[in-house]
């Protein structure tokens, strides 16, 4: 079976370099599967999970916004933040969201302080979510 080399890049490095034989995401234009073989495209990515399908295998990785880059046969992601599913810690993204929620919560705070709090609730929603494919 053909298969894509898939990396996802951070500033802080590299969090997952493999093969796949298809990588799902969510750009802001919808959801993207991409097969060995794909036309090459660039789009922006929303806070979501990546999935990487490996040997029959599905890996989770949990992305904070970035863009997708899709040749032929190779796929890279970069991204502001990302983490796999294995290497998440819960009890930080649960603080991280409560944190979110009680600064959503506050009446008098500006309008740039309510946007980072929502992606803040975002991001740390979608870590949970990803948490749970361990």
């Amino acid at each position: 079976m053909r298969t894509l080399d898939v990396s996802v890049v951070t500033p802080d490095g590299p969090v997952f370099e493999g093969t796949a034989e298809m990588v799902s995401s969510k750009a802001k234009s919808g959801e993207l599967g991409v097969l060995p073989g794909h036309i090459p495209l660039v789009a922006p990515l929303t806070i979501s999970a990546v999935r990487v399908k490996q040997d029959g295998k599905t890996q989770y990785v949990a992305v904070s916004g970035g863009f997708i880059e899709v040749r032929p046969e190779k796929v890279t992601i970069l991204a502001q933040a990302a983490e796999l599913a294995d290497e998440i810690e819960v009890n930080r993204a649960e603080a991280a969201k409560e944190r979110a929620e009680r600064r959503l919560a506050e009446t008098n705070q500006s309008d740039l302080d309510q946007a980072r709090a929502e992606y803040a609730l975002r991001r740390a929603i979608n870590r949970l979510d990803v948490a749970k494919h361990r």
